[in-house]
């Protein structure tokens, strides 16, 4: 049974929360406070947290800096509506969706069913078995594992980045507007905001790029997007 970590200090919204997923067929468990929640993500191994923004002790940012310093379990973030900012900061910090209180039970459903079905979506067809690996640029790509390695390190990817990083993969050297982009990588049932692509694509640079201000593998289509240039491509550039 997928099992559902709610992170909020609102003791009746955990409870009407709770009752609804559980006849969705989820398992849950809750926390009040921003350190509880960090303890029992990282020690309740939960399939998705949902993570509010404000929360006492410790909020949801810091709490969610401290899961993905240990865990790419996916994350929710509960944001005040209107608030784009803090959607930003919570993708640049590796949330996989964000969902604007006041909310309607079935729309975070519908939002963990989405997030947990890319979490399990399966390489398209003429791309390496979700067994195999895939190079890119110094790294390889783990398609089972979903992890970058490089020189003996390896970095657990979000269910974000590896969304992003596949699409990529599977499109070398095409142009990728932000639109087809966030369809490739989220899915067509998720409602975008103009600068979510853009903040997800630096969080990818962050990782991959040896300078992510002039970045050579994921690179800036200005006006239009952003496309992936594989190493050899790199390298005849220079």
């Amino acid at each position: 049974m997928t099992r559902i970590l709610i992170v909020d200090d609102d003791a009746e919204l955990i409870e009407l929360l709770r009752d609804y997923l559980v006849e969705e067929g989820f398992e849950t468990a809750a926390a009040g406070d921003g350190e509880s929640g960090v303890a029992a993500a990282l020690a309740g191994a939960p399939d998705l947290v949902v993570l509010d923004v404000m929360l006492p002790r410790l909020n949801g940012f810091d709490a969610l800096r401290r899961i993905r310093e240990g865990s790419a379990v996916p994350v929710i973030m509960l944001t005040a509506r209107g608030q784009e900012v803090d959607r930003i900061v919570g993708l640049e910090l590796g949330a996989d969706d964000y969902l604007p209180k006041p909310f309607n039970p079935r729309e975070l459903v519908a939002r963990i069913h989405a997030v947990l079905r890319r979490q399990g979506d399966r390489a398209a067809p003429g791309t390496p078995s979700s067994e195999g690996s895939v190079p890119f640029g110094p790294f390889v790509l783990d398609l089972a594992a979903r992890t970058l390695a490089k020189d003996g390190e390896t970095t657990h990817l979000t269910t974000g980045e590896f969304a992003l990083v596949r699409a990529f993969l599977e499109h070398p050297r095409q142009p990728l507007a932000r639109e087809k982009l966030m369809q490739l990588s989220r899915g067509r049932d998720h409602e975008v905001f103009d600068r979510a692509i853009d903040v997800q694509v630096s969080r990818l640079r962050k990782l991959v790029e040896p300078d992510p201000s002039a970045p050579r593998y994921v690179q800036t289509v200005w006006g239009f997007g952003y496309v992936y240039v594989p190493e050899s491509d790199a390298k005849d550039e220079h």
